[in-house]
């Protein structure tokens, strides 16, 4: 310590400043490739939700088929001559993805819908059509629109062993024509019975010809009241082969007239049979591709 009263010298410590690395310009690269990704991202985005429905069917299957056929080694693998799973020749590719659903077939589906909840509501608001309502079943199927009319041990459609329309079948076909007729689309009618056999089989008249016979007075009965008669594509006798209640063949329901509205798929495919099978398949004048059902007008037995 100073004696004198002199200060301390004062220590000025200078330490030198580092001038900040340069990075480079690799973070610029990045963040452009990133921008580039969402534009992309949100391009796609923008056209999926202008995309129709059926569209986006398309699409998915496109990128979905391939991916099938390299799993589970489908043809377009095995006749490929690329090393490449999926691979091949383009253009046997292209033909093997699956188109979307055409603009009139959509709108098929949208106007079997509303015809279904036009009938619902039909029924629901008619007094004496929902009385019947039980035996009444309306459902979508690959076909079209089904409407099933079935058998009830307290209300048959038919007298015993016959043809002969009951009343209240009458109403109900005759209500529900209007309806069928206004659709641009092509019916089909099929006869159901149930498994109980007639006294001599099948050798006379059995349950085939009178499933049919049933089935072609529904069919006059809808024409009675409203169809066009060249609505009608296909009327047919299935006898018991499909039963409705799989559990007991001679259950009540299993006795049933089915309608099929057809879609236009289902439709063009059952016209396009009946043309194929020329001879054996006669049509109605002014009804092309109508299939003419042969009845038999031989007096039924009794059943067992």
């Amino acid at each position: 310590m100073a004696t004198n009263g002199a200060r301390r010298p004062i220590i000025i410590i200078k330490r030198p400043v580092m001038a900040a690395r340069h990075h480079g310009g690799a973070w610029k690269i990045a963040f452009a490739d990133f921008m580039t990704a969402m534009f992309a991202f949100f391009l796609v985005m923008w056209l999926l939700s202008s995309s129709s429905p059926n569209q986006l069917t398309g699409i998915a299957e496109h990128f979905k088929r391939p991916l099938t056929e390299a799993i589970t080694g489908g043809p377009a693998i095995n006749n490929s001559l690329s090393v490449i799973p999926g691979g091949g020749d383009p253009a046997a590719i292209k033909k093997e993805v699956k188109m979307p659903e055409s603009d009139d077939e959509a709108q098929d589906v949208n106007r079997l819908d509303q015809m279904k909840a036009q009938l619902d509501k039909m029924i629901e608001a008619s007094p004496l059509l929902k009385e019947f309502r039980p035996q009444l079943l309306i459902d979508i199927t690959p076909e079209g629109l089904r409407i099933q009319i079935v058998d009830s041990s307290n209300r048959p459609m038919f007298d015993r062993s016959s043809a002969q329309v009951a009343p209240y079948m009458r109403t109900i076909l005759r209500e529900i024509a209007p309806v069928i007729n206004a659709q641009p689309n092509k019916i089909t009618l099929s006869g159901h019975t149930d498994a109980t056999t007639y006294a001599q089989g099948d050798k006379s008249y059995s349950n085939w010809e009178l499933s049919a016979d049933r089935a072609n007075a529904s069919r006059r009965e809808l024409v009675a009241g409203g169809l066009q008669e060249i609505k009608v594509l296909r009327v047919m006798g299935v006898a018991s082969s499909m039963h409705l209640n799989q559990s007991d063949p001679l259950a009540p329901v299993n006795r049933r007239i089915s309608i099929v509205v057809l879609n236009h798929r289902a439709q063009m495919q059952i016209e396009k049979a009946n043309s194929a099978t020329g001879a054996s398949v006669s049509s109605k004048p002014g009804a092309p591709g109508q299939a003419a059902v042969s009845l038999s007008t031989a007096r039924p037995d009794q059943r067992g």
